[in-house]
């Protein structure tokens, strides 16, 4: 679904990314990991635009998006739900998701549409719409922010640390709404630094080092592997008697 082929991209003249390579799965959820400075978050702001390639390509299935504008790139199915703070908390959740949609504001019966069937998805959508944002818990801004990125029906959904600053019952939401896209036939593409969360809602696992993909698997498998968990999980993978990695 997604491809980058030897991409270099950064900032200020340089390279955070060193000659990139990946596939990303059509219908996966792939969660990256790696040190701080690894590019991990470079990866999603390349893809959706908003750092260009200086060197390689990327593409979306058989279309090559480098160099596309953000908002053609949105247009031809990919989006982005940033790291923390994205909600205009002044205005009201149901404003917020319907911006998700702005790129085709003109189709308001499409709108409409998208937004009924968003708001059976997500409850609290319509127990909460006329509320401002502002008023939301963590957990609860972050399923706005996963709303308003599915309006227009994308094929790829870029998460930016979906975990960062939640508590264990806003964590479970995010893991539930996750599930929710791949059973709807969305490929995601997640970056998170709390390594057990992300490979943990995810199918495949990628590691980066220095700019580049140092090694990819199941998410299970890199869950399992003891040299992931040394780096990332403090410690030994172990299994309990149910089978699960700890």
């Amino acid at each position: 679904m997604i491809v980058l082929d030897g991409v270099f991209a950064g900032y200020g003249g340089g390279d955070v990314l060193q000659g990139l390579d990946h596939e990303v799965e059509p219908g996966s959820v792939t969660c990256v990991v790696g040190p701080n400075g690894a590019g991990k978050s470079t990866v999603l702001r390349a893809i959706s635009g908003l750092v260009a390639p200086r060197k390689g390509e990327i593409r979306l299935g058989d279309r090559t998006i480098s160099g596309l504008h953000p908002a053609e790139i949105i247009s031809a199915g990919v989006v982005q739900v940033p790291q923390h703070n994205g909600l205009f908390a002044a205005m009201t959740v149901r404003e917020n998701v319907l911006l998700g949609g702005f790129v085709r504001r003109r189709d308001t019966r499409m709108l409409r549409r998208r937004y009924d069937e968003l708001a059976e998805t997500f409850p609290i959508i319509a127990e909460r719409g006329s509320e401002p944002a502002g008023n939301l818990s963590g957990g609860q801004r972050r399923m706005i922010e996963f709303a308003r990125a599915l309006m227009l029906q994308p094929k790829v959904v870029l998460l930016d640390e979906p975990s960062l600053g939640l508590d264990p019952r806003a964590l479970a939401m995010v893991s539930e709404s996750v599930a929710t896209m791949r059973e709807s036939g969305l490929t995601v593409l997640l970056v998170e630094q709390n390594v057990r969360f992300g490979l943990g809602v995810s199918t495949h696992g990628v590691v980066m080092e220095s700019g580049r993909v140092l090694l990819t698997d199941t998410a299970a498998g890199l869950l399992a592997n003891p040299d992931i968990a040394q780096l990332f999980l403090g410690g030994s993978a172990t299994r309990t008697p149910d089978g699960a990695t700890t």
